[in-house]
């Protein structure tokens, strides 16, 4: 589930396709709350949001060969946001996710180029990728808990048969 790009380390900029990968496993009521002002800004579409299929790809072991593994739902948008200060000045966000939401496409495209404004990144990096990084740390981190609830050690006959033997000798 997790890239590379979701730990960039500690002194590393922020590059675009970090919180790309991050809005678009952002929630819908995360991405609402924080750009909710935002959300009134003008935009003119470039591509309304359309939901399609994209073919998803694996590899046996991680570093074998490539195979089909089947198809996911895939919603996507861009838009061009104009700079409230400078009218001749727009920003292009663009946006895929998951699912068939148009909403949360919109937002994560309206974030996306946001975020390309370097007077508003850090405070979007504070308020809205903060908070997703976080959300995400937690699902996983409860994913890894519950399948660490399923583990059963299995002993081996011959280790348990070694054990007895031990006893008998001594």
């Amino acid at each position: 589930m997790f890239q590379a790009f979701d730990n960039p380390g500690s002194g590393r900029p922020l590059g675009r396709a970090q919180w790309m990968a991050l809005l678009a496993r952002a929630p819908l009521g995360l991405l609402e709350s924080v750009l909710h002002e935002h959300a009134t800004r003008p935009a003119r579409w470039l591509r309304a949001p359309e939901t399609g299929l994209m073919m998803v790809q694996g590899r046996a072991g991680g570093t074998g060969e490539r195979f089909n593994l089947g198809e996911v739902t895939v919603t996507r948008c861009a838009l061009r946001v104009a700079d409230a200060s400078d009218a001749a000045e727009a920003t292009v966000g663009v946006a895929y996710v998951l699912g068939r939401s148009h909403r949360q496409v919109q937002l994560a495209a309206l974030a996306d180029a946001l975020l390309q404004d370097s007077v508003q990144q850090p405070v979007l990096d504070a308020q809205l990728l903060e908070p997703i990084r976080n959300h995400l740390r937690n699902t996983q981190a409860e994913r890894q808990a519950r399948a660490a609830s399923t583990k059963v050690d299995f002993f081996t006959v011959a280790r348990e048969s070694g054990a007895d033997n031990d006893e008998d000798t001594e």
